[in-house]
């Protein structure tokens, strides 16, 4: 077999519904360290959640009694960890969000970065990597850069099933999910997910001060005027200069003895077989491109550091970790898959797709008010070059020392003018001629060309 068709099998109907990785972690402290989650932000109505660290509870109703258990059924009683500590739980320790800008950062390294394009966009005084934008190709930054029109063409051709024109930009969008929720709509799900999760918690208090005036008490030695309102004395204490004392706020959490802390790994193979391209052949160079990329994601080394006080390693060196295969039939095997075949197996598959070229691009802040004001765009232009078949067309929008290419992406509704009069694409659109275009919602709603 070659190394790129060696996991065909995966690709085609009938393959296997997904790979999955289950790994046991701890602390690095050992298994009764204490590691502390991420943190959220509390839900609007509180009752439904207060914020802090998110633990499920599930109290056993022979335990709790019928009457606790009726309270919880009809809502007039939440069950969470101070009520029910001995019951079940389940603590979410890093998101699937979380987890998945960790893991796609590894495609900026040195060793990894030739497996895809990188898009760097420089805003104002920084530059950033598309790797690590928070929504991939549907970000604002990017959307507000001058690739808007060739991003905006890539999504309206993944809506009309083509994804090889998002996989020349942003392929790692279609490995770990985006939703360009704020134009197209186009949403592609996540191929690659991870979350982890700690089983059976006890959670932990902590307190400090932070104690001002044992060296220098600013209001007695008069360097600051003597606070006047609570209002004004929390402020003091906030800045600095008076004593801060946090009492019982987030400390962490333990294990209870029979608790665990898991990573689970997956990649959908049922759902990377629904991507597509404008034929079987390049259908099938973008599966196996993809499935490299996806794999190499699934097989890498973890990083262990999550977050202050949260650095988690495998349980046991080389034995903590089950890798299998999930038929549809729910039949599992071993996989033996490692990071070095799968590195092999996505270098083979991109260079037959062939990468998308890298690019440095500037944030517009011209586009980003428009996007901003939702305006329909305008656009007069040049024609570069066209698709009679897609009926899609790249337009010059900039000047000749300073040019701008812009894909202009038509459909049905699209009305097509010589002058005033209704024409049609083949008329209207043709290499070398100016137009005016009216866009909206990134789609040409009228293209004008002259008579």
């Amino acid at each position: 077999m070659s190394e790129t068709n060696s996991y065909d099998s995966w690709l085609k109907d009938g393959g296997p519904a997904a790979l999955v990785i289950r790994e046991l972690l701890e602390p690095v402290e050992g298994r009764d360290g204490v590691f502390f989650p991420a943190t959220y932000a509390a839900a609007e109505d509180k009752t439904k959640f207060a914020g802090g660290y998110n633990i499920d509870v599930f109290p056993d109703e022979k335990v709790i009694g019928e009457a606790v258990a009726a309270m919880l059924r009809d809502g007039r009683l939440k069950p969470t960890i101070d009520l029910f500590p001995s019951s079940p739980n389940i603590c979410l320790v890093d998101s699937i969000g979380s987890q998945a800008n960790r893991i796609e950062t590894i495609f900026a390294r040195v060793d990894y970065a030739g497996l895809i394009p990188q898009v760097r966009i420089t805003a104002g005084d920084k530059t950033i990597n598309l790797l690590e934008a928070g929504h991939r190709a549907g970000d604002a930054i990017i959307r507000s850069s001058e690739l808007s029109g060739e991003l905006q063409a890539a999504f309206r051709h993944l809506l009309r099933g083509n994804a090889e024109p998002l996989a020349r930009i942003a392929p790692t969008s279609l490995v770990f999910g985006v939703w360009d929720s704020r134009d197209t709509e186009a949403k592609v799900p996540r191929l690659v997910a991870s979350t982890i999760r700690a089983f059976n918690v006890v959670r932990l208090t902590r307190s400090a001060n932070y104690l001002v005036q044992q060296q220098v008490d600013y209001t007695k030695e008069g360097l600051v005027p003597i606070w006047e309102s609570e209002k004004e004395k929390e402020l003091y204490s906030k800045r600095g200069f008076l004593n801060a004392l946090a009492s019982a706020s987030h400390g962490g959490v333990m294990l209870r003895p029979d608790g665990s802390i898991r990573r689970d790994a997956t990649l959908g193979l049922s759902a990377l077989r629904r991507l597509t391209a404008a034929d079987e052949d390049l259908t099938e160079k973008l599966r196996r491109y993809i499935l490299g990329l996806a794999l190499v994601a699934l097989t890498a080394e973890q990083e262990t550091y999550l977050r202050q006080g949260c650095n988690l390693v495998p349980a046991e060196e080389g034995k903590s970790r089950k890798f299998e295969i999930v038929h549809a039939s729910g039949r599992r095997e071993p996989c033996e898959l490692t990071h070095e075949e799968s590195k092999k197996y996505a270098e083979a598959a991109a260079s037959k797709f062939g990468v998308g070229n890298n690019r440095d691009v500037t944030f517009d802040k011209k586009l980003a008010e428009k996007d901003i004001k939702g305006d329909e765009d305008k656009l007069k232009g040049e024609v570069l070059s066209l698709d009679p078949a897609e009926k899609n067309l790249k337009l010059n929008v900039g000047k000749k020392n300073k040019p701008m290419e812009i894909d202009v992406t038509t459909d049905e509704r699209t009305s097509f003018l010589k002058g005033k009069e209704e024409s049609f694409f083949e008329e209207v659109v043709i290499l070398g001629a100016k137009l005016d275009v009216e866009l909206a919602n990134g789609v040409a709603v009228k293209i004008t060309g002259k008579k």
